[in-house]
């Protein structure tokens, strides 16, 4: 099938990362529209509406014309203009997928969208981390992916990889609210206070390319305890660092039982408030060969369990049962 993804745009750079994983994996052939960037993080692009010269936007009405699926994430659905077209009037015939990500409208009131797909008849929900099912439950969970053969998501050479010393410790919040980062920075002056030699990386407002080469110098990557995972982990994880998350019960049976192991399996280090988040630095500070084993743990899972084909599998299935 042809799949047309439609978003304002692109949430973490997902929808591009769906888009060629889907066509590396051969069973359907996908392409992303997207209106607007946000940050300045430099998310490769596909069909970047104010980009389009007389060319591009030919070929952006030839998919909106021959497109079996369109896929709309976030806040996106058929009345996004996308500039001299609207996805409604070409909407006969088309299977249409509606891919929540996680964005304060919908975590906001997430009854109105409900209550809208409802009124349209629109049963095939997608949502990006397991904690939105508790807010969307007819939905399906679509896990994120990331492309773990990509140069910027391989751990460093053994040659170029040196555990001891210092903990090299990353942080990418896009949104510092969201991702306790004044936690974060309060516990790391509270440890070098006490004596732990921890140098912090506070990567923020940077393009993409650069954010994952900061990050592969690192030891560890913390990502938030919002009590979900975000794509940051997932990057880390691929990396071969330690990743330090808050996912709660709720996630982590979601997360083991699509990686297919145990709770007690899966790799990140599980920090859900101050306390806990000191613990957990205090450990990989004081002890080189736990970021070793942990960062190890990290790439084995993502190389496992959490593949790109077998992410982008998932999400040809669900398009399969349309």
């Amino acid at each position: 099938m042809n799949i047309l993804m439609i978003a304002v745009n692109d949430p973490a750079g997902t929808g591009i990362g769906f888009c060629r994983a889907v066509n590396r994996l051969g069973r359907h052939h996908c392409r992303i529209v997207t209106l607007e960037t946000r940050y300045t993080h430099s998310w490769d692009k596909d069909l970047h509406v104010p980009d389009l010269d007389e060319a591009g936007l030919a070929e952006l009405e030839r998919l909106l014309k021959t497109s079996d699926v369109f896929h709309f994430h976030m806040t996106a659905d058929e009345n996004l203009r996308l500039g001299p077209f609207l996805p409604a009037d070409y909407l006969a015939g088309k299977a249409i997928v509606h891919h929540e990500h996680g964005h304060h409208e919908f975590r906001g009131n997430p009854e109105r969208f409900r209550a809208k797909y409802r009124r349209l008849g629109r049963t095939h929900l997608l949502v990006s981390t397991p904690d939105l099912l508790r807010l969307m439950p007819e939905a399906r969970w679509q896990p994120n992916l990331v492309h773990e053969g990509d140069a910027d998501l391989t751990p460093l050479s053994p040659d170029e990889r040196d555990w001891a010393g210092p903990l090299l410790l990353a942080h990418s919040p896009t949104r510092k609210d969201l991702k306790n980062t004044d936690e974060l920075l309060a516990v790391v002056e509270r440890l070098r206070v006490a004596g732990a030699d921890i140098r912090l990386d506070m990567i923020d407002d940077v393009p993409h390319h650069e954010c994952l080469a900061r990050k592969r110098r690192a030891h560890a990557l913390f990502d938030h305890m919002q009590g979900y995972y975000g794509v940051s982990s997932l990057e880390g994880l691929s990396q071969g660092l330690a990743v330090i998350a808050g996912l709660d019960e709720w996630n982590r049976a979601h997360v083991a039982g699509f990686a297919g192991v145990s709770e007690d399996d899966l790799p990140w280090l599980l920090a859900h408030d101050a306390d806990g988040l000191a613990r957990v630095l205090r450990d990989l500070a004081a002890d080189p060969d736990l970021r070793r084993a942990k960062g190890e743990a990290s790439r084995r899972f993502i190389v496992n369990c959490w593949s790109e084909a077998k992410v982008a599998g998932r999400l040809c299935d669900f398009w399969d049962a349309l």
